[in-house]
């Protein structure tokens, strides 16, 4: 495939297709927060998530940038062999890695955004692992990030649907910050389904802090954890049963979602994810907020007139990567970015281009770019640049 052949995008609004996508949305939506309820849910719903996008199979998957390790948590479309494989061995020649690690949060990328298109077709990764099972394109989001490792949801794009185009972006907008929603909420803990009646008892073996309210913000329930951080009163607190937030803004914002909760999961759309309960240099505390009038988490909500559960945690406070800091500070590509990663362990351009999975005359032009935008001459001074920003005395 060369660019000339790629899918040209169609128009991204035609008024009935819009209408079309709208009920699909709002079923592919619930189904998301369903599987946040019901982990069992997640292979259906990659299936219809894929489907809505425009692709043959997608995944929930983590990586880490510097071990070049990863897993996958659930994956449609993809033979178990080649999945496998992929972490076996050729996550480590996947030239789309280091670039995913460094994309925003919620932000679709695929292929073209990392790398020209052509030399990704001369990668030993296309060659041997992408090629022979028919996929041409992945665009995929990051879901939440450390330092160095990254949770990410992805849709594998088959021949018959060609690369990814605007039309595919746009659809990946739509349903990315609901995917982010559910996995960071699932991530506190797993309902297994759990009846309304048992819904309560549930929410009590969690450590994660867990209130229940209703539209105006009164708490119904709360679990062990939600009452100790009401009786320290650090970042949230009870008034007259209303859960309230230490800082003013913050609790606005809160009772606009609990709002918008009351009137289902269009009406919520993307607000509340990952709600900063605190500002620096208080501790960093987050909130994620499920809505509960839909879907298989009504029956929990209706038993305790609850519209939304609030899952409270505190957040990770990360330092940039060196790489990181290096890619921003000199305006590296991912595909300049990856090749320096790869100098500290690699002897020469050969030694480079094996252990990339491209040709040496690929690694000799990113070589060439990484000297003249970094001003050194030599990898031994990439070397050295790489363990000047890695040192924590580094100004």
């Amino acid at each position: 495939m060369t660019w000339a052949s790629r899918r040209q995008p169609g128009p991204v609004k035609q008024e009935e297709g819009m209408i079309e996508d709208t009920g699909a949305l709002s079923k592919l939506v619930a189904r998301i927060y369903d599987a946040a309820f019901d982990q069992a849910l997640w292979p259906g719903v990659l299936t219809d998530a894929f489907e809505f996008v425009g692709g043959c199979g997608a995944a929930l998957f983590s990586k880490d940038a510097v071990s070049q390790q990863g897993s996958v948590y659930y994956a449609v479309g993809i033979q178990p062999y080649y999945r496998q494989l992929y972490f076996d061995k050729y996550i480590a020649l996947d030239p789309s890695t280091t670039g995913q690690f460094f994309a925003e949060i919620d932000q679709p990328i695929a292929t073209a955004d990392l790398m020209p298109y052509d030399e990704f077709l001369e990668t030993q990764f296309y060659q041997e692992w992408v090629r022979p099972q028919g996929f041409v394109d992945f665009v995929s989001a990051m879901l939440d990030k450390s330092s160095t490792s990254g949770s990410m949801f992805g849709v594998f794009r088959h021949e018959r649907n060609g690369v990814v185009d605007d039309e595919t972006r746009r659809r990946m907008r739509l349903i990315v910050p609901h995917v982010r929603r559910a996995v960071l909420v699932g991530r506190m803990f797993d309902f297994n389904a759990a009846e309304a009646a048992t819904f309560a008892d549930t929410l009590d073996g969690l450590s994660a802090g867990i209130f229940l309210v209703d539209a105006a913000g009164r708490i119904v329930h709360a679990n062990v954890a939600a009452r100790a951080m009401i009786a320290t009163g650090e970042v949230l607190h009870s008034l007259d049963g209303r859960l309230t937030a230490s800082d003013s803004l913050v609790d606005q914002s809160l009772r606009d979602i609990f709002a918008a909760a009351g009137q289902g999961d269009a009406a919520l759309g993307t607000k509340g994810i990952a709600v900063p309960l605190s500002a620096p240099p208080a501790e960093p505390w987050l909130a994620h907020i499920l809505p509960l009038t839909s879907g298989a988490r009504r029956d929990a909500g209706i038993a305790y007139s609850a519209v939304a559960a609030v899952f409270v945690r505190k957040a990770l406070f990360e330092v940039p990567s060196s790489l990181e800091t290096i890619s921003k500070r000199y305006k590296l590509t991912p595909s300049e970015l990856r090749v320096l990663a790869a100098v500290s362990d690699a002897g020469g351009i050969p030694s480079l281009a094996t252990a990339l999975g491209v040709s040496a005359a690929t690694v000799k032009t990113h070589l060439h770019h990484l000297f003249n935008k970094t001003g050194t001459n030599s990898q031994a001074d990439l070397v050295k640049l790489l363990a000047a920003h890695a040192s924590p005395l580094r100004t």
